[in-house]
């Protein structure tokens, strides 16, 4: 291979100039080529930096995805505060949602499932430090005795937010917000006919 083939040298690029290029380039990768195709490797050609940096700031190419997720993902989930718990819990499960039908947010609900091994892995509590927003969302409106006092905050937000990660990992049914108000409605209210409407046969 001439020197005009070889692949470019990587550009001397230091601190968080180093990071902000390589955190670019990981959700960049992501976008395009899927988990699969975000390796140390391809992400330091393409920010233009040497692998053993990217090893040396981060140890692990989950905890790399992790970190360049972090900001999108937050910025994506926002924590509604409309003075109804139903509501509330419609449009923070329905941006959940929407997020898992993007590249980026399958790329971290993938991750989250593969259990790591080493002491510095991240991956383990991402998640659930996301949904127990949804938590905070749920007492506040047993604080507002919208619903009853011995509410189990976490169980009816997994009620909810299971069945958005089943699909995304198993089914791969669609996501949308109808699906999202009916897990809702499922988890608030139960499967009893609602007062006034007679059960059918």
């Amino acid at each position: 291979m001439t020197s005009s083939q070889s692949a470019p040298r990587p550009l001397r690029r230091r601190g968080e100039r180093v990071r902000q290029a390589v955190l670019a380039a990981t959700v960049d990768l992501l976008a395009t080529e899927g988990l699969g195709g975000t390796t140390v490797a391809a992400v330091a050609r393409a920010a233009g930096v040497h692998e053993t940096s990217v090893y040396r700031r981060w140890g692990t190419r989950e905890n790399l995805v992790l970190d360049a997720l972090t900001t999108e993902v937050d910025a994506a989930l926002p924590v509604p505060d409309t003075g109804r718990v139903r509501e509330d819990l419609v449009r923070y499960f329905t941006s959940l949602a929407r997020l898992l039908d993007t590249a980026q947010g399958r790329a971290l609900l993938r991750l989250s499932v593969e259990y790591g091994d080493t002491p510095d892995d991240r991956r383990g509590g991402y998640w659930r430090d996301r949904l127990e927003r949804a938590v905070v969302m749920v007492r506040r409106g047993v604080e507002r005795g919208e619903l009853a006092a011995g509410t189990d905050a976490g169980l009816l937000v997994e009620a909810v937010s299971g069945p958005l990660f089943t699909r995304v990992l198993l089914s791969g049914a669609p996501l949308d917000e109808p699906l999202v108000r009916g897990l809702v409605a499922l988890a608030l209210d139960g499967a009893a006919p609602r007062a006034g409407r007679p059960a059918k046969d």
